[in-house]
């Protein structure tokens, strides 16, 4: 195996040999190259020397009295150093474009109810400022959002502490703190309340919920406050939970994020933070792994889209 070759066949050639090299064809010289280069001319003839000897020692050019002309194996070589020459620059350009958010990608995922306003504004924000970006978007609940995530297929997820999901194994970047509502129907005894009520008011009623157990979902919270919620009917979609409700049928939980979007004869009660918020929202990034200029850019979006969110809903 050659000395200037590495075990899988590739040829260790600088790009600096190459640019002397294609200089010098260019100017037919080396005093010209080293004078277009600001080298030396006997830095230009050591970087000539310096490559012959790594592509097999074959002589590149003709040393001629005046000047120099290309060799069989010059003339070969010069396309593809024009190739490689041009490969480079153009990796330097995507670089920059990449620096300057003006192009790339973003791949990101949300759970519903972040979808439903904090991420729609934050969305449109960024695709303002960066048009050029190409944008993907998922939805899911957490768990899954975390393993598309880990897995490479996502590059940002927007998530909750809802599911118990290990969240501890990712970059957690804080965006806001969730208040609770239970949704009752206007008729409700407790809707025209003002002020946030105990969950523990709502213990004898039949809830609404997308799980029949409370384990996972927003109705933890009633277990922490100590009594086991009665799952009546089983709805995942929220708009249809919202039917049920408005039609006297239970009563549900509904995350701050959500609350603008409940329909008219659907009343919101707020309920205590007992014992802190009832969930907490992030902006999730794998560790260990460099972020793109696009996905901090998201990031610091997402983060001002929360703190527009956290005024209103305070």
């Amino acid at each position: 195996m050659d000395a200037m070759t590495d075990p899988h066949g590739f040829p260790e050639v600088s790009s600096v040999w190459l640019r002397a090299f294609l200089e010098v064809a260019r100017q037919g010289s080396f005093t010209g190259a080293a004078r277009t280069l600001g080298w030396t001319q006997s830095a230009v003839s050591r970087q000539i020397s310096t490559l012959e000897g790594a592509l097999g020692g074959a002589p590149l050019f003709d040393r001629l009295p005046r000047g120099v002309r290309l060799t069989e194996a010059g003339r070969v070589l010069v396309p593809y150093a024009e190739a490689v020459a041009e490969s480079l620059h153009g990796a330097v350009r995507e670089l920059a474009v990449l620096r300057e958010v003006a192009g790339g990608r973003l791949r990101f995922g949300a759970f519903a109810s972040a979808d439903a306003g904090l991420v729609p504004q934050a969305l449109a924000v960024f695709r303002a400022r960066h048009p050029g970006v190409r944008v993907t978007r998922e939805e899911g609940f957490t768990p899954a959002l975390l393993d598309r995530l880990g897995a490479g297929h996502l590059d940002l997820a927007v998530v909750s502490t809802t599911g118990r999901a290990p969240l501890q194994a990712y970059e957690l970047h804080h965006l806001l703190d969730e208040s609770l509502y239970v949704a009752v129907p206007a008729a409700h005894p407790l809707a025209g309340h003002g002020s946030p009520v105990p969950l523990g008011r709502f213990a004898d009623a039949d809830w609404i919920s997308g799980s029949s157990r409370p384990e996972g979902t927003l109705l933890d919270a009633a277990l922490r406050q100590g009594f086991r919620p009665r799952v009546a009917h089983v709805v995942g979609e929220w708009t249809a939970k919202q039917g049920y409700v408005a039609a006297g049928l239970g009563v549900a939980l509904v995350p701050a994020l959500a609350a603008a979007s409940v329909r008219p004869d659907v009343r919101l009660v707020g309920v205590l933070d007992e014992g802190g918020p009832a969930r907490a929202v992030y902006a999730a990034t794998a560790r260990g792994r460099s972020a793109a200029p696009a996905v901090r850019e998201f990031l610091g979006v997402l983060r001002e889209a929360a703190v527009k969110m956290s005024g209103a809903m305070a």
